[in-house]
């Protein structure tokens, strides 16, 4: 590359609270956990972080209170090199917490809190000119600030990337038509489609609806995608590793993917960058420290896609 990607992430900036326990609770009571980390976080910010450590110029949009937490959060993700000019401040609101227990076989339950303060719409993009970026993505938890950043996007050229994830019907058909990409989790392609429908089904449905690219991600199944030159979905593998820890994964592959695309990676190449990122990840422990770096990265894809690499 002649100079890194730049690229723009909206969305989640969560203080989290990440504790491990031998097994997830399935009843009230008190539980001991073996390690613990507090992190800000939160998957837009997750995957500003991963595409960072990947080698791209990442700047975050999200929107947190005026509070010392939110002072907290700014200050962790600027450590990571994140640019944190355009994250909001919003007057007497209270900035987003999440807690999250992880088991020994390393899923996860997740409880966030966002306050309504924080999460208004605003009234206009932070910057002048989208075409500062080579790319921006965007998750679901802000969708004023997505939408926004979206519709600019697809106006300047630039690849319109969406993280859908689970969220309400409504905000996923909201975000689906400004996208240019689509990276949906499997359960929120099941809830566009409205059918318990497999991942590869899910996805030829999902193409469907749209002229964007699609992929839906399967977890230790692996990511389908459709492939609108022999209208056929397609399949990567996911890597076979020692899972310590799944929570990030998504957020590390979505970042992964991005800078991909904003590289000009072949479609499959980018999901396997993708792959690999997140595969290294859960091994380790921490959400999205544990990110790799580009060149484990790319060692990874040589491992197991030699010509891809």
């Amino acid at each position: 590359m002649a100079r890194p990607v730049k690229l723009l992430s909206v969305g989640a900036l969560t203080l989290d609270t990440i504790l491990r326990v031998e097994a997830l609770p399935v009843h009230q009571g008190k539980f001991i956990a073996s390690d613990g980390v507090q992190i800000a976080s939160g998957m837009a910010t997750s995957a500003a972080c991963a595409a960072q450590r990947l080698g791209a110029e990442v700047s975050l949009w999200a929107s947190t209170g005026d509070d010392p937490i939110g002072d907290q959060l700014i200050a962790g993700i600027e450590a990571e090199g994140v640019d944190c000019s355009h994250v909001r401040r919003v007057k007497g609101a209270r900035s987003a917490l999440a807690s999250i227990l992880v088991d020994a076989h390393g899923e996860r339950i997740i409880v966030p809190f966002y306050d309504s303060k924080a999460q208004a719409d605003p009234v206009a993009l932070p910057f002048a000119d989208a075409t500062a970026f080579d790319a921006v993505l965007v998750d679901v938890r802000w969708p004023g600030a997505a939408a926004l950043a979206l519709a600019a996007a697809r106006a300047a050229g630039l690849p319109a990337i969406l993280d859908a994830d689970t969220a309400p019907l409504a905000v996923l058909e909201q975000m689906l038509p400004l996208a240019s990409h689509i990276v949906a989790s499997e359960p929120a392609a099941r809830i566009v489609c409205g059918h318990a429908l497999d991942p590869e089904t899910a996805c030829a449905d999902l193409a469907s609806r749209t002229d964007a690219f699609v992929a839906v991600t399967g977890g230790a199944a692996g990511t389908w995608w459709f492939d609108r030159s022999t209208r056929t979905v397609r399949h990567v593998a996911t890597l076979k590793v020692k899972v310590v820890d799944t929570l990030a994964a998504g957020d590390v592959f979505y970042g992964a993917f991005a800078v991909g695309l904003a590289e000009a990676m072949p479609i499959e190449n980018a999901l396997r960058f993708a792959s690999a990122a997140a595969a290294l990840k859960c091994q380790r422990f921490g959400g999205r420290l544990g990110a790799p770096e580009r060149t484990e990265t790319l060692a990874m894809m040589a491992a197991h896609w030699p010509a891809q690499a």
